[in-house]
């Protein structure tokens, strides 16, 4: 056998009697009377947070229906206490049971009872801070292994684990990578990124909040943020775990192969996304057109912007074609559109009249401006009519454009109905000659 294979046998053995001892030390104190006592009082004081839990928890539902307005995050804590109130109740008997035996008789006569509080503590506790993280995978890592955690802490078989993992380990020239550094760095890691995370949504609040900054600004300042936050919290926690930086070095050259070939449209895509909040081109809120897509910026991310369409649709482009493609930018500099309505009607009709009530038609919406008023020109004389073109402006473009225009050619007919005005149609005068050389006929 090997010698790192006869080591790590050798540990696990030695484990394996720690374990053996301390469950033949737990069954020799569990068969004392006070700790069947001890037990039978947990199980008596579990039956009694079951049944006051059958009673609080209609009437905690019932009041909750009724604190209308109260924020998401208040009402999730309800939500949470409500499904967690039987434990609740059994944590809060168990140790007021707990303190009155410390006091009335000796420790020992109500320290099974303890250890069944303290896990209970520990499991809400557990259950509550990781309610926080979204991600469900995540969550219930965190979680179980948060209470395999405190599990070995109340036995106090820490120590025996610690060293158990600590010989599980991978060695490469100077750099020892054990199971016992991976976990540690995997838990020091979640919790500064947790610690990240949430400053992170703390400050992009109080900037989105902020009036000073231009919508590109703020995603930006967001941005380069999370960016140094996330960045700060890695570095600091592979330090704190005790792990060089320096060896990491190795890395460096892999991970530049990685971005000069494999990388280039994602490092390209970040890039252009910097750009674009940089110079102000596209903000969240405009309205743009690229390609066949028409819609708003929903959303300017890191490698792609969100378009939210009319039509329910929500595009992801990427930011590299909106800087090397043609994009139609229908709100850059201010959120005034115009719209251009072309029609004819026949040469009989006063076209005076007609470029009068065509303009009057076209503020009956009460989405075209008045401020800018609409105008109507004759811009050419066609074959079976007269050629008009009518210009309004709008400030809303997100309501659509094709709506608008819809809606003012229909008052655009019934104005015409009203005052007698035709909108001729192409006619053709068709001559059938004889083909015998005789007269033609119509």
């Amino acid at each position: 056998m090997e010698p790192q294979n006869q080591t790590l046998a050798e540990e696990l053995a030695r484990l394996g009697q720690v374990l053996a001892q301390r469950l033949d030390l737990f069954y020799a104190n569990l068969m004392r009377p006070w700790n069947g006592y001890q037990i039978a009082v947990g199980l008596a004081l579990f039956a009694l947070a079951h049944l006051l839990r059958m009673v609080l928890a209609p009437r905690l539902r019932s009041w909750m229906q009724t604190r209308e307005g109260w924020p998401i995050w208040r009402m999730r804590l309800l939500v949470l206490v409500h499904r967690r109130l039987r434990a609740i109740i059994f944590v809060i008997l168990s140790w007021l049971v707990v303190l009155v035996l410390r006091e009335v008789t000796w420790p020992s006569r109500s320290y099974l009872l303890a250890l069944m509080s303290s896990l209970s503590l520990a499991w809400l506790i557990i259950v509550f801070t990781t309610r926080l993280i979204v991600n469900s995978l995540l969550r219930k890592t965190v979680r179980w292994g948060a209470l395999t955690w405190v599990t070995l802490r109340l036995f106090d078989l820490t120590d025996s684990v610690a060293l158990f993992l600590d010989r599980i380990a991978i060695e490469m020239g100077d750099i020892r990578i054990s199971v016992l550094t991976l976990v540690q760095m995997v838990a020091t890691l979640a919790v500064f990124f947790l610690i990240a995370k949430f400053t992170s949504r703390w400050l992009s609040a109080r900037i989105a909040a902020s009036e000073d900054l231009t919508p590109s600004m703020r995603v930006l300042t967001v941005k380069l943020l999370q960016a140094v936050l996330f960045g700060l919290a890695f570095v600091i926690g592979l330090r704190a775990i005790g792990i060089d930086l320096t060896a990491l070095a190795f890395m460096s050259g892999a991970i530049g192969l990685g971005l000069g070939f494999g990388l280039q449209k994602v490092v390209s895509n970040l890039v252009s996304g910097v750009i674009i909040l940089m110079d102000k081109s596209i903000k969240p809120g405009d309205v743009i057109s690229i390609g066949e897509t028409f819609g708003w910026i929903n959303k300017l991310g890191a490698r792609y912007a969100s378009i939210s369409t009319r039509d329910g649709r929500e595009y992801l482009i990427p930011n590299e074609d909106l800087i090397t493609g043609q994009v139609v930018n229908w709100s850059h500099s201010d959120e005034f559109v115009r719209l251009d309505i072309n029609f004819g009607t026949s040469y009989g009709d006063d076209p005076h009249m007609v470029r009068r009530i065509a303009v009057e038609a076209a503020l009956t919406d009460s989405r075209v401006l008045s401020t800018r008023p609409p105008v109507c020109h004759i811009v050419g004389f066609g074959d079976s009519s007269v050629d008009y073109v009518l210009r309004f402006w709008i400030k809303d473009p997100t309501g659509g454009l094709t709506n608008i225009r819809g809606k003012v050619f229909l008052a655009l007919w019934d104005t015409f109905k009203a005052h007698g005005v035709t909108i001729p149609f192409p006619q053709r005068e068709v001559r059938i000659l004889n083909p015998s050389g005789g007269n033609p006929q119509d």
